[in-house]
């Protein structure tokens, strides 16, 4: 077993090896990064055969001005998947299970499962997103909006499996989907007799490999430590919670630990998990025809020039991340961020400098403007400087209902309902070609009494888009019960 030394400290002169990039040039693009408000905080940790080297920028919220370090713990979002998976490989290869096993095998016989020209998804469709279930299931109605899988139980999840019917045969084509992560992490749970799915991942993964910063349920003193989340526009959002669907997102984590989990798929840490990590890097379907990425169970695996790199990036509503393993060159990357604005491309220059980093300019500069107006003058001064701004068409302000809609969120999520359906009733005068403005709109209503226009503005979101089943699901709700 090699032993590895742990650095914190930025070394700008480091040499690096195997063509890596140097430090300054990483802590240049953890500055821009920061200066240009992609991130309020950015953390990229390296390990390679020299050990481990941490860079950092930014700080861990308006109120708390540290930078972040090797410790400090972000939410990992679907990087959550890659333990799923890796479960699952590990009771394969132990003979509990098997990867072609269907799901009514591990399901109550109550519950139906899909089934399309008489075969069943299996357990290596959920992993290798060949199931053909979408991103997300459509029967969601959250008594909390801003919390909007909070409460989204095991039942929920059987009721949607119910009725899903699939549009294609499974194992054909990849669909990349948190529902068919969630199914699987309750399936494992259940193989596995855990109480849930986060002792599940503790007990398999995170207790063997000394990762006890990996974790869903914060301690208090953890909690102390971990960097709050930012939304694209740089206001504090709520951790995500995920219930039934724990099993594609729900983890958070911290450099450390993540590059000790990416050691143990190079082999330098002795594991028993280690032949189940090299099953979960095997290539299984390409993920668009053409392309150069093709989908593992959990990774994604890039062997475009000789390379021979797995990488998964995973995004929550406050945070964006990222983990690569260059199987070649022998070395990982871990990228943290605590604000919703992508990372994934900062991820794959740093493992691979021939693939570019993406420009980034920040582009709520409206509504900061409108924000600020409002705050000081009120909602009907806030909708007069819009249109003005927009008769004025200022170059340096994108207009989009994108702007308006986030406004709105924002002032729902504070509370302020009368001025949140002002902004979100300009919106739908702007743009009412948009399906985001009717369902803010149906939400708002809805959650402030107003069934008939909850209804309207709902039926106007089916009817800009007729094939998104949530729609029929929240109609049949109100249709059926009054509000309380």
């Amino acid at each position: 077993m090699k032993q590895y030394i742990f650095l914190t400290l930025l070394l700008a002169g480091f040499i690096p090896l195997f063509g890596q990039l140097p430090g300054y040039h990483i802590s240049q693009i953890l500055k821009e990064a920061v200066n240009s408000k992609r991130s309020k905080s950015i953390i990229v940790g390296i390990i390679d055969s020299a050990g481990r080297r941490v860079y950092s920028e930014g700080v861990l919220s308006n109120q708390n001005p540290a930078k972040p370090n090797a410790n400090t713990i972000y939410e990992i979002g679907s990087i959550t998947k890659v333990f799923t998976s890796l479960v699952l490989a590990d009771m394969s290869l132990k003979g509990k299970l098997s990867l072609e096993d269907p799901l009514s095998k591990f399901l109550p016989a109550s519950i139906k499962v899909p089934v399309r020209n008489g075969k069943e998804i299996t357990l290596l469709n959920l992993s290798t997103h060949t199931s053909t279930f979408p991103r997300f299931p459509f029967n969601t109605d959250p008594k909390n909006i801003d919390d909007p899988y909070g409460d989204y139980g095991i039942n929920k999840l059987y009721e949607y499996l119910a009725t899903y019917q699939p549009d294609m045969d499974f194992g054909t084509r990849w669909r990349y989907s948190n529902t068919a992560y969630g199914l699987l992490g309750n399936i494992l749970t259940r193989v596995a007799g855990e109480n849930n799915y986060e002792q599940l991942v503790t007990d398999s993964i995170c207790h063997p490999l000394k990762m006890s910063s990996t974790v869903i349920s914060l301690t208090p003193a953890q909690l102390k430590n971990t960097a709050i989340g930012h939304s694209e526009w740089g206001e504090p959002v709520g951790f995500l919670n995920l219930s039934a669907l724990d099993g594609a997102g729900a983890f958070r984590s911290n450099v450390n630990d993540l590059l000790t989990f990416a050691a143990a798929n190079l082999g330098w840490v002795a594991s028993d998990l280690y032949p189940a990590m090299e099953l979960t890097h095997e290539s299984r379907i390409q993920k668009e025809a053409g392309g150069i990425d093709y989908a593992t169970m959990g990774w994604t695996l890039r062997q475009n020039g000789g390379r021979n790199i797995v990488f998964k990036d995973g995004g929550t509503p406050g945070y964006q991340t990222f983990i690569g393993i260059d199987k070649v060159k022998k070395f990982a990357v871990v990228v943290l961020s605590n604000s919703n604005n992508g990372v994934t491309d900062i991820g794959t220059h740093i493992i691979d400098p021939d693939s570019k980093i993406n420009t980034y300019q920040y582009p709520w500069n409206l509504l900061d403007t409108i924000q600020q107006t409002l705050k000081n003058y009120g909602i009907d001064e806030a909708i007069r400087l819009y249109q003005q701004l927009k008769l004025n068409k200022n170059s340096n302000l994108l207009f989009d209902e994108n702007q308006l809609n986030n406004l709105g969120i924002e002032l729902r999520r504070n509370k302020k309902i009368a001025a949140a359906l002002k902004i979100f009733e300009l919106n739908a005068t702007e743009y009412p070609n948009s399906v985001v403005v009717y369902e803010s709109l149906g939400e708002t209503y809805k959650r402030s009494g107003n069934r008939q226009k909850a209804i309207t503005n709902f039926e106007k979101a089916r009817q800009l888009d007729p094939k998104n089943l949530h729609w029929d699901y929240v109609l049949n709700s109100l249709l059926a019960n009054k509000l309380q």
